[in-house]
């Protein structure tokens, strides 16, 4: 029922509630020609009408492009419309009712319409969907017809490129009469907002949050750490964290920041404050042990629960001491607040917040002793705490990883082995998706 020439048309019969049909229109901003194929339509079911693509403005200084959707309907019946991006398409939610629409458009897109289909959207319920070419808005929508007469019924929807800048927004807001706003808040059919242009999944996944996760490999510089059969721990804790490190920000879900990145030593207070101060959602110190010949296998440290609860209480006694300036005590004194009250109340906020950081321990912890299993060997007692400098943190999730026990001579072998480490990086990398796939653990600290 389409023709692509400007002003070339083809004629099609209408007959109330026997043969309906639908009409796509390509319209320019203010030319009045919808209106005209509108009255047409409103005549009997035996007068033609006529459908054509009118050539679209090009200018910047001419009006706008927009397009007039119109579908046959064989009563009136209430629906909805909404306008969604990525794919660009115009959804219209009817009630079961027949309806025709036109034969498939072939070739170029007639306006902003390049395709359109209709269907059962669920049980009880029809929906047409309108292909469009960009990011649109259905400027206006309403049903024509049957309003005592034979005519054909009539839904008709002009659909318009969205503004997308701000100039563009303010002055088509401003356009709109307030009695329109009005009706339509009445009615439940105001638009939703205007649809954002599609991104590339790879630009929207850069700008999503990612959790900063901090590597500590062990050591480096004067302190060699452990050593025996070839191998040395600070070496090779260091070459593990980049493998790690490039492993994480290859998935392009987190930020990854290292301790040291060469063969140089930094204290180990220094270390948690590194993380501290960056506010991370994990730190990771990574270590291999030394032990007795027969000892093998990956071990996983977390805090000892007595050296937590001693943290958690210093954390409430730093906060009600430090909560509150002179300043702020008197300010709270003016409007009848009791400073004491106020403290303790901000004291008990950090002692959950220490419980929180705890509990996120644990659950890591146990992430990745499930997962780094699936790799390499494991201690018979995986699962440890420890008062290590490094781990006393109130403020960040933080485990030690003994990777495996320079003084066996299969585990340092495969410590050296880049193969290895690249399994059992994917497996704490493994660990820190399950970590996070759980929605406390991305809730900030």
């Amino acid at each position: 029922m389409f023709q692509a020439g400007a002003g070339s048309r083809e004629a099609f019969r209408l007959r109330a509630f026997m043969r309906l049909q639908a009409i796509v229109l390509a319209v320019a901003g203010g030319t009045g020609i919808g209106e005209a194929v509108a009255q047409s339509a409103l005549a009997a079911a035996q007068t033609e009408i006529a459908a054509a693509a009118v050539p679209v403005p090009t200018s910047p200084a001419q009006a706008p492009k927009k397009t007039r959707f119109v579908i046959a309907l064989e009563r009136r019946v209430d629906y909805q419309v909404q306008s969604l991006p990525n794919p660009n398409r115009v959804i219209v939610d009817l009630p079961t009712v027949k309806l025709q629409l036109p034969p498939s458009l072939t070739g170029q897109p007639v306006g902003i319409v390049s395709g359109f289909r209709a269907g059962l959207g669920a049980p009880g319920k029809m929906r047409v969907v309108i292909d469009v070419t960009e990011p649109v808005v259905v400027e206006k929508s309403e049903i024509l017809g049957g309003g005592g007469s034979n005519g054909p019924i009539l839904l008709s929807l002009e659909i318009a490129p969205a503004a997308t800048d701000m100039n563009s927004l303010v002055q088509a807001a401003v356009a709109i009469p307030a009695a329109a706003v009005q009706r339509a808040s009445i009615s439940g059919g105001i638009q939703p907002p205007v649809p954002r242009p599609a991104e590339r999944p790879d630009k929207r996944a850069a700008n999503s949050y990612k959790p900063l996760i901090v590597l500590d490999p062990g050591h480096g510089g004067h302190d060699s750490g452990a050593m025996r059969n070839g191998t040395v721990e600070k070496d090779v804790v260091l070459a593990f964290a980049k493998t790690l490190r490039d492993q994480l920000r290859a998935s392009g879900n987190y930020r990854v920041a290292m301790t040291r990145e060469d063969d140089t030593f930094v204290p180990l207070e220094e270390r948690r404050e590194f993380a501290e101060e960056r506010k991370a959602a994990l730190f990771i110190a990574i270590h291999a042990d030394y032990a007795t010949a027969r000892a093998r296998g990956a071990t996983i440290y977390s805090l000892r629960d007595s050296v937590a609860n001693n943290l958690a209480a210093s954390a409430r006694r730093e906060s009600a001491n430090d909560a509150l300036s002179e300043s702020e005590l008197s300010s709270l004194k003016s409007i009848g607040r009791q400073g004491p009250a106020v403290k303790s109340i901000l004291a008990d906020l950090a002692g959950r917040e220490v419980e929180s950081t705890r509990d996120r321990t644990g659950l890591f912890a146990r992430a990745v002793i499930e997962n780094m299993g699936r790799s390499t060997n494991m201690n018979e007692n995986p699962d440890r705490n420890a008062a290590f400098q490094v781990l006393l943190t109130a403020k960040v999730p933080a485990v030690l990883i003994e990777l495996a026990y320079v003084t066996n001579s299969a585990d340092a072998a495969q410590l050296r082995s880049e193969e290895w480490r690249r399994n059992v990086a994917r497996s704490i990398r493994s660990a820190i998706d399950n970590y996070f796939s759980h929605q406390g653990a991305r809730l900030p600290m």
